[in-house]
């Protein structure tokens, strides 16, 4: 009896050791297989910083940018508008106006002031145009809502087939899949989400009030295919555009002075097939918003005597402007506009040609602003509106061509300078394949229609020594008397498809790639394999002494 006195508190030791071991591993058990009640920050999930952003779900995706929640309404920036929603929309950081631009109007918010709608469509912030997503609305299709706590805004602007389910009973939306991951937020039965992707036990999903997790499989029932209805509140008006019934063949006369309009039967002798003719007559000759002109009304009624119509062309290179500093204000804008139409109408053109170059980047949205502008006035007088672009690359993409193949009638590729003045590397002005990639790029952004490919009637003779490169340009006649003069005849060379030549003369390395009829009809039968819209040729006179150039493009334009 002692010793099983003795024994008991062993017992019990030994008992509670085990009793501790079951609970232990019980405890783990359950800890093992019980689901998570930790929440996830949602400020941390969404990345917000201060309490004004909101974040930006579209489309099923948390994206990087922002907006802010001012007077309970959502605005975003202007380029995220741009990106995602409508890139229509031009801000003025000098002026303070948000602008949109339709077929035959311009719109006007003025930064900072409540408009007629009773809120404030967009404000400027550290140099930031920020816009109502309200006020994008009116002008654009797409589907948003707003939530608060934590702020976000949820938006769709893609109307296509997607899988969806129902929740079968209440359930926590987890950050990943896992019953131990943090909880985002509860979704209830009955309620519908999104299946982005369909896992083993899991499924990522969607809520509707954008919160981007995962559920248990068992948690969905009733897993289908739907279509979303697509937002069409905002009828997108119709772009119209003048198009000529048959190839435009455009010849460029630069014209340097009113007295040089007296030119014009001089560089219209012997040519044909043109029906088009450009003179070089208005130059942008302040940072106001002011132009000379040095158009002659003679000339214009000349031109159509003899079936042509005239394009009058506007640069912004002949005087010393700064390009930038015109067009980014809506004042000088409208000025500059308002003069071009007023003489553009007095002298009876039928057309304005747009050549503005080397148009700094961050002018682009400036330029293309001032384009949609000017084709208002433009469409309402019946004036053809031309503008003219280097052969696209990613350096000029500024230049939007897509938005000039909608505001603008005819698009004009200079399909030259692939080896320019001042270059340091020889070639080919033109080459073929320099043609070619200018054309194939740009009818991915533009209507073959309304693309016109320009090339040149001028070559550059090449000359080579010890301290360097250097050119000069010249017609086609000038060129091949250089090369006549020396007793040297040109080969033609496939790779360029052009007449090619070299010699040397006192120590120096000439070279000469000809713009001539075989060069020409080669570039056109690249032109024709695409489709479009005509030809444009820097510039008349150049071409002197070669007749059969014009048989050439009249062989195109009457085909």
């Amino acid at each position: 009896l002692r010793k099983m006195k003795k024994a008991i508190p062993v017992i019990i030791a030994v008992v509670l050791i085990f009793v501790i071991i079951a609970i232990t591993f019980g405890m783990k058990v359950v800890d093992r297989f019980s689901y998570s009640e930790e929440r996830m920050d949602l400020n941390e999930y969404f990345s917000l910083a201060a309490d004004d952003e909101a974040a930006l779900v579209l489309n099923n995706e948390i994206r990087e940018e922002k907006g802010v929640v001012r007077d309970g309404r959502c605005y975003l920036s202007l380029e995220t508008v741009h990106t995602y929603l409508n890139d229509r929309f031009y801000a003025d950081y000098n002026e303070n106006w948000l602008l949109y631009t339709t077929p035959d109007e311009i719109i006007y918010a003025q930064a900072g002031e409540t408009g007629e709608d009773g809120y404030v469509p967009a404000y400027l912030e550290d140099g930031v145009m920020y816009v109502a997503l309200d006020y994008v609305k009116k002008y654009t299709n797409f589907s948003y809502t707003l939530y608060t706590e934590p702020n976000r805004v949820v938006m769709t602007t893609v109307w296509d087939e997607h899988s969806v389910a129902d929740i079968k009973r209440n359930t926590a939306v987890r950050y990943q899949g896992g019953i131990k991951s943090d909880i985002l937020t509860e979704a209830a039965a009955g309620d519908k989400v999104t299946v982005l992707e369909k896992m083993e036990t899991w499924s990522e999903v969607v809520t509707q009030d954008g919160f981007i997790g995962y559920v248990e499989n068992k948690r969905l029932e009733n897993e289908r295919s739907e279509t979303l209805i697509p937002v069409t509140d905002y009828v997108e008006p119709e772009y119209t555009s003048i198009h000529r019934d048959y190839k435009i063949s455009l010849g460029w006369h630069q014209v340097t002075s009113e007295a040089a309009n007296s030119t014009l039967s001089e560089v219209l002798e012997g040519v044909s097939g043109m029906n088009v003719i450009s003179p070089t007559w208005f130059f942008l000759s302040d940072n106001d918003g002011n132009f000379a002109s040095i158009g002659s009304s003679s000339y214009v009624q000349e031109a159509h005597d003899r079936g042509l119509e005239v394009w009058a062309l506007v640069d912004n290179f002949t005087y010393d402007v700064d390009t930038k500093a015109i067009l980014s204000y809506t004042s000088k804008r409208q000025k500059l506009i308002e003069g071009l139409i007023n003489e553009a109408l007095s002298l009876g053109v039928d057309g304005i040609n747009v050549d503005f170059e080397q148009v700094p980047g961050d002018a682009g949205e400036d330029y293309i602003e001032f384009l949609r502008e000017l084709s208002i006035p433009c469409r309402a007088n019946g004036l053809v509106l031309s503008v003219d672009n280097y052969v696209p690359r990613g350096y000029n993409s500024h230049y939007h061509w897509k938005e000039q193949g909608i505001v603008a009638d005819y698009v004009i590729i200079m399909g030259y300078d692939e080896h320019y003045g001042g270059s340091q590397e020889v070639g080919s002005v033109a080459s073929i394949n320099y043609v070619e990639e200018g054309i194939s790029t740009m009818v991915q952004y533009v209507p073959a229609e309304k693309v016109i490919n320009a090339v040149p009637f001028y070559t550059r003779i090449w000359e080579t020594t010890s301290e360097g490169v250097k050119s000069q340009a010249v017609g086609m006649t000038a060129a091949e008397d250089f090369l006549a003069q020396r007793g040297v005849e040109a080969v033609w060379d496939e790779t360029t498809c052009q007449n090619y030549a070299q010699l040397e003369e006192n120590g120096a390395l000439f070279q000469v790639w000809l713009e001539d009829e075989e060069s020409l009809q080669v570039k056109i039968n690249v032109m024709k394999e695409y489709g479009i819209g005509g030809l444009a040729a820097w510039k008349l006179g150049y071409e002197s002494g070669h007749p059969e150039v014009w048989t050439v493009i009249s062989d195109f334009v009457n085909g």
